[in-house]
């Protein structure tokens, strides 16, 4: 992932230097379990402690030659460790290094982003209770249905991130494995306690079954869960980036002073930073279907998903980590402007309260629901049709209507305050109130 999409913490765990590391951690924590089980002298075993160290340009530039990262890593680990260096990389195959220093990359991965939701979901959950009785208009296909409140969005988001953490948290578990099982997963040159002993001490479980490679489904289920957590963020994105139109402009995402909106139009301020954790997202998306197409290789491996996941897995937690810190950022500062949601809320003249006419017709008048809903729906057309019209007056003088429903009637429908008597009931269910 390029830098201006990046934060050093996660992106340090991608780096050779930290995957050398957990590489030189696993021949370490082998010859380890090997020196408990007699298998390596003490003294060697020290040695190897003490002198196991690498260079990250030297590596490269044998790999340049060998042209396999595993045995340039190895000839340049032993040339620091010396004879003792034999015990090193004994009964394994790359893969067992590679894989399973890979699971540790994405569960220090997972932590971090881990993190960066539970700090989203508290800032959505506070949002959820600032503006929890500010009413504001409810839409379907962008078009004004029924009152609802600012609040109740946040809600929404706050129940679908803390759905994606529970996600996160079982992706996470399915990558916390690892395997030392050998060439093609029959341990037919490593003893199995060497395995759990390796795994135990990397904070991992034994994969029970493996062939040369730990099973790509788990990588697949990871990415994909990575996906749907963009998914979310780009909805949240897209929710402020409508509700910041000129036309209504409810909310809007912070402007700092001094920021410049285009390079031609000084009045402008845009909701970039919604739409670059839009286009972010969409990034990660994609890149889960490599995350599938990697699943199915020849036999008990080929590489075909190496080179793949060399960029996915980096781009995508580095990307998400990235977005889901500016989705904090934009509702951390968002603006909020309750004249704007209440203007919005009149800009149909009576139309969102159709609903309520359509029932109490029906109740109060003893007459059909499809001749109820002809008379709302004959005025509702006509305040269409007619910016100088509201729904209200038009029904107080339809006789249809004033027959049935007196002004008094009409006076207890066209009120916002019950549509949200039990949103309350809602927060409590989530757990934003008591």
């Amino acid at each position: 992932m390029i830098d201006r999409y990046s934060h050093p913490e996660i992106s340090a765990i991608w780096e050779l230097e930290n995957k050398f590391k957990i590489w030189t951690d696993i021949e370490i924590y082998a010859c380890e379990a090997r020196a408990n089980r007699g298998e390596v002298p003490k003294e060697d075993l020290e040695t190897i402690k003490q002198k196991a160290k690498f260079n990250v340009d030297e590596i490269l530039e044998i790999e340049s030659k060998v042209h396999h990262d595993v045995i340039a890593y190895l000839t340049n680990l032993n040339s620091y460790i010396g004879p003792a260096g034999r015990h090193v990389h004994f009964g394994l195959t790359s893969s067992d290094v590679g894989d399973t220093a890979l699971c540790v990359q994405m569960v220090q991965a997972m932590d971090l982003l881990i993190q960066r939701t539970e700090t989203l979901l508290q800032t959505t959950k506070e949002k959820a209770k600032e503006y929890k009785d500010l009413p504001c208009i409810g839409r379907s296909h962008g078009i004004h249905a029924e009152p609802m409140t600012l609040g109740l969005k946040f809600a929404l988001f706050y129940a679908e991130m803390t759905r994606n953490l529970e996600r996160m948290k079982d992706a996470r578990a399915q990558v916390a494995v690892g395997k030392l099982s050998g060439a093609v997963g029959t341990y037919s040159n490593i003893d199995l306690e060497i395995e759990e002993y390796v795994l135990t001490k990397l904070g991992l479980t034994v994969d029970p079954i493996a062939t040369q490679v730990i099973s790509r489904d788990r990588h697949a289920f990871y990415m994909s869960v990575l996906g749907v957590v963009a998914a979310s963020l780009d909805r949240m994105a897209t929710e402020i980036r409508l509700l910041q139109k000129t036309e209504g402009r409810e909310v809007e995402e912070p402007f700092a002073k001094g920021q410049k909106g285009s390079s031609a139009m000084p009045h402008k301020r845009n909701p970039v930073v919604c739409e670059r954790i839009s286009g972010i997202s969409r990034v990660i998306r994609s890149n889960v279907n490599v995350g599938l197409q990697n699943v199915g290789l020849w036999h008990e491996r080929d590489i075909s998903h190496s080179s793949a996941e060399r960029i996915v897995l980096p781009d995508s937690t580095i990307a998400l980590d990235y977005i889901l810190e500016k989705m904090n950022f934009v509702l951390k500062g968002l603006h909020v402007y309750p004249d704007a949601t209440e203007r919005t809320l009149n800009v149909t003249r009576g139309l969102i309260f159709s609903q309520k006419v359509l029932l109490w017709l029906i109740e109060k008048g003893g007459i059909s629901r499809e001749d109820a809903y002809l008379i709302v729906q004959e005025n509702a057309m006509a305040v269409w049709a007619d910016q100088s019209k509201n729904l209200r007056d038009l029904l107080k003088q339809d006789p249809r209507c004033s027959a049935i429903l007196k002004d008094s009637d009409l006076d207890e429908i066209f009120q916002i305050k019950p549509y949200l008597e039990r949103i309350p009931l809602i927060f409590k269910r989530l757990g934003i109130i008591d």
